[in-house]
């Protein structure tokens, strides 16, 4: 079989803690060709896609023994460059590029519009991820989210955070912990506000900000919306954003119950891959554009969550009990 990613430049990608780096060496191990592009690489003509790929095999890499892999400086090979025609040699499409999802990201969807359309597979379905926001999505479902407010009003903001004492505060097509704002009922709220919506020009999501996160912000993995996994992050000392994968989480009631909701809306949408983030038992995102945290997770647990989603994906049916790769998960 041939797995094509499209992922931004490898360059950029950090091999050690990169989850499509962790789909790559999972589909390599399960014996498929593995193939990469940008999205600039990607064109259309009389709606046949081609893709101007390389061939690539990755170098051997063992545990590090934290959320880190250890792999050799030059970690990866390229064995053959040429143009693919995608429907024609392609089996599966990973769309991996890193958010938001803006003009670049918007465009190679149009293109992977007409591969799905081709007959081939595309995980995320590039239709869902523009129907489907991220850090948006969630509020479909109300009652499992903390109490939540979107707007670029820093009056209405103001008032939200002193009804709740303290909130944290995030432009809506933010990622990667990037402009993320701790926001206390105190004389520096209204500025701070002001900031973060540019002055009423960009929109926020102002959430409670709940104190149980010191006890960890637990990353669940779903693929076709079951959890095959789960992991603690948690904030410094110097810091309230969540830090790398800590801990092994226990999956409880309300991690089944959060699943379960969301599992019809991410089948409608054809999102297979999924990374909820939830504190207290309350749905904080759903993240979907470019679901990660599973190669830093396999390293620090000794799981194999890229190889569970690669092989669910390759239609290699899997025939042992998710306990075994993730032993903290319950019934």
């Amino acid at each position: 079989m041939s797995v094509l990613v499209v992922a931004d430049p490898m360059a950029s990608l950090d091999p050690q803690i990169d989850a499509s780096v962790g789909l790559m060496d999972a589909a390599q191990r399960l014996g498929h060709q593995v193939w990469i592009c940008t999205p600039e690489d990607l064109s259309a003509r009389d709606g046949r896609v081609r893709a101007r790929a390389q061939r690539i095999t990755l170098a051997p890499r063992v545990r590090g023994g934290d959320h880190r892999w250890l792999v050799e400086p030059t970690w990866y090979a390229v064995n053959a460059s040429t143009t693919l025609d995608v429907v024609a040699e392609v089996e599966l499409v990973l769309l991996r590029i890193d958010p938001p999802v803006e003009g670049r990201y918007l465009h190679t969807t149009y293109l992977l519009d007409l591969v799905e359309a081709g007959g081939v597979r595309v995980v995320n379905r590039p239709e869902g991820i523009r129907a489907f926001h991220e850090k948006l999505g969630a509020l479909l479902l109300p009652d499992l989210c903390p109490p939540t407010l979107v707007s670029t009003d820093a009056a209405e903001l103001r008032a939200f955070v002193a009804e709740h004492g303290a909130c944290v505060v995030k432009p809506v097509d933010g990622f990667a912990g990037l402009d993320v704002w701790l926001v206390r009922d105190d004389r520096g709220a209204r500025a701070l506000l002001e900031s973060a919506t540019r002055t009423g020009t960009r929109q926020v999501i102002a959430q409670r900000y709940l104190e149980q996160v010191d006890g960890g912000n637990k990353r669940l993995f779903l693929l076709d919306g079951e959890i095959v996994g789960a992991v603690l992050r948690r904030p410094s000392d110097d810091d309230f954003r969540i830090g790398p994968p800590c801990a092994p989480a226990d999956v409880d009631e309300q991690d089944q119950r959060i699943a379960a909701a969301l599992a019809p809306l991410l089948a409608r949408h054809g999102l297979a891959l999924a990374g909820l983030d939830v504190i207290d038992g309350r749905l904080i995102e759903v993240n979907v554009t470019c679901p990660g945290g599973m190669h830093k997770t396999d390293a620090l647990l000794g799981t194999d969550l890229s190889g569970v989603i690669m092989r669910r994906l390759t239609h290699h049916h899997e025939n042992t009990l998710l306990k075994e790769f993730h032993p903290c998960l319950t019934p």
